[in-house]
């Protein structure tokens, strides 16, 4: 259920963050664009990560804390990068931001917000990614097993020269002895 969760406020955000700008009624050429570099892009990675955390779940392992807080993270970041991203209207660069404010400036200052947080977006769900991998693996045999499975219980190498002591003893009970 959460995988689904995830997976549609990945649709959604990602209809925000390429054509979000037409629910405001400033839609402009740029969105063909945007709509498969950033949107179908951020789609298919919220898909992914919803995959792997279906996976955890299905294997019996916990997912993290840190993959919900890495995901929300992110989406706060992409509800960001749609306000401010910058479509063309008539010849001018206009975002969500800048209609509302009205001012150059603004739009300017939209632009230069846009890229640090579509960056952030897509860097926070590749994380969020990653850590939902890590936690559906499971976990790496200490050292220590590795040893007791390899060489017994006592985990210890056997010396070369113990060998040759114990089969020349055993080869010395063997032999006949003449008294």
């Amino acid at each position: 259920m959460k995988s689904v969760f995830v997976t549609v406020v990945g649709l959604v955000l990602a209809v925000w963050m390429s054509a979000g700008r037409w629910f405001f009624g400033i839609g402009g050429s740029l969105t063909w664009w945007y709509v498969p570099a950033i949107g179908l892009t951020y789609a298919v990675l919220l898909a992914w990560v919803a995959r792997r955390m279906a996976i955890t779940e299905r294997r019996g392992r916990r997912l993290g804390r840190s993959v919900w807080v890495t995901l929300i993270l992110s989406w706060v970041c992409a509800i960001g990068f749609g306000f401010t991203v910058p479509d063309n209207v008539g010849g001018e660069l206009v975002s969500i931001v800048s209609h509302a404010a009205g001012s150059q400036f603004s739009a300017e200052m939209s632009i230069a917000l846009c890229n640090p947080l579509g960056i952030i977006a897509f860097a926070l769900a590749f994380f969020a990614l990653g850590i939902a991998i890590a936690n559906g693996k499971d976990p790496r045999p200490e050292e220590d097993e590795l040893l007791d499975a390899a060489y017994g219980e006592d985990g210890m190498v056997p010396h070369p020269l113990v060998h040759e002591a114990r089969a020349s003893q055993e080869s010395a009970q063997r032999a006949p002895r003449s008294e």
